[in-house]
């Protein structure tokens, strides 16, 4: 009988050739990833390989906004699930009954966000691909905010949809998009995931109302951090009521792995029976639910960790402006150093990580080409050390990051001149 070492070497060459001999448009693609972008531009080292994390190191390339994982309560409530009789329940969600365990959570977490109802995913990105699937259809127009995050423009090539963007931020511009287009479907983060900015909220409310437009608003970063009792920016505003849905991913501030949509349940009905990436995708599992359904409760009675989360994030932001990097692009707990071109970047990330601090580097297709950006997640657990530990690295390398001549740099003076 083969065991499994000698059936792997049995089976390497031949998938060694088949790769070999793959069609010249996928090899011009992968080309262009590990020769021209990989080995010209960025003398062979991968943007997103780091060495191991240094004990002691500050690290900031996570989303654990409030420090949620490995809460004890949190995990206890995962292992009585996993230590249960019960047998799963493996199947599409399309089928769950009322009254499962996985329904009852979706009405708590609509209860907690201020909705009628809403829907679970298997990811963000499941909740936005399919929520833009099940509104827009060949023809009608989707606007997207420049930096919407990309599940948003999936969604619309998804539905054969006609992508339209607006300049971030901009409600002008978004108007002008609207009225040359027509109705449609508008798209927007709460909060920006490259660097901290937020929408706005309310005149896209006006607008999307005002024009006859379905609103998406994805609160992915601002969900447990923001808002009365951790409910979201829309909460915050009082907009329940005129923004039509609301997505998350709850890999952020929920240390979990799962995606919300809030709805009424009349289009949760036409959703669960129309959304391709629920019909074709398996409900999540009961310790998965244990985990959300405790991390609901622990959230809402998080006002000291958002409190925190929220000073420490302005003071780095106060100190960082102050030793001259542009971080006036946001202001909540995501911080962007923006060096521009990737070889820029992928040095100034090194530079952070031989001084004890890493953090994530952003680049194409997350950021525009020449905008590539060294992102800092702060979390609700930083202490004082930490923070001046972060200063201090960023200080030390001004000059040899060449800050000063960075392009973000260059924005700021002129924004200063005007």
């Amino acid at each position: 009988m083969t065991n499994i070492n000698s059936a792997s070497n049995f089976f390497r060459p031949s998938m060694l050739a088949a790769e070999h001999e793959m069609p010249d448009y996928v090899r011009r693609r992968m080309d262009a990833h590990h020769v021209t972008r990989i080995e010209q531009l960025l003398g062979g080292q991968h943007p997103h390989a780091w060495q191991p994390v240094a004990a002691g190191a500050v690290f900031l390339a996570g989303n654990d906004y409030l420090c949620l994982a490995g809460e004890p309560a949190l995990v206890r409530a995962q292992v009585n699930a996993l230590q249960g009789g019960e047998g799963e329940q493996l199947m599409s969600a399309v089928y769950l009954q009322e009254g499962s365990a996985q329904h009852r959570l979706e009405y708590k977490f609509a209860r907690f966000m201020g909705a009628e109802d809403a829907i679970l995913a298997q990811s963000g990105w499941a909740a936005n691909v399919g929520l833009v699937q099940t509104l827009a259809e060949p023809g009608i127009p989707v606007y997207l905010d420049m930096q919407a995050h990309a599940s948003l423009w999936e969604g619309v090539q998804s539905a054969g949809a006609v992508p339209v963007s607006f300049r971030h931020n901009d409600i002008e511009h978004l108007q002008r998009q609207v009225a040359r287009h027509g109705r449609g479907v508008i798209a927007v983060d709460a909060l920006y995931s490259t660097n901290g900015s937020v929408a706005p909220l309310a005149e896209l409310a006006d607008l999307a109302w005002a024009t006859g437009c379905v609103l998406i608003v994805d609160e992915s970063h601002s969900l447990g951090t923001h808002g009365p009792r951790g409910a979201g920016l829309v909460a915050e505003l009082g907009l329940q009521g005129r923004v039509h849905f609301r997505t998350a991913s709850l890999a952020k501030a929920f240390a979990g792995r799962a995606g919300i949509i809030t709805c009424s349940s009349h289009f949760k009905g036409y959703f669960l029976s129309e959304s391709r990436p629920a019909i074709f995708s398996s409900c999540l599992l009961r310790h998965e639910l244990a985990w959300f359904d405790a991390a609901i409760d622990f959230v809402a009675a998080a006002d000291e960790r958002r409190v925190a989360l929220h000073i420490k994030a302005c003071a780095l932001r106060e100190e960082l402006g102050s030793l001259g990097y542009n971080v006036s692009d946001g202001t909540e707990q995501i911080i962007a150093l923006e060096a521009g071109p990737e070889p820029k970047t992928l040095a100034l990330r090194k530079l952070l990580e031989r001084r004890g601090v890493v953090g994530a580097m952003f680049c194409a297709p997350a950021t525009p080409k020449n905008r590539s950006l060294v992102r800092l997640t702060l979390n609700s657990g930083l202490d004082r050390g930490q923070l001046r530990r972060i200063v201090r690295a960023c200080d030390d390398i001004r000059d040899l990051a060449d800050v000063e001549n960075w392009s973000s740099t260059r924005r700021l003076h002129k924004l200063a001149l005007v």
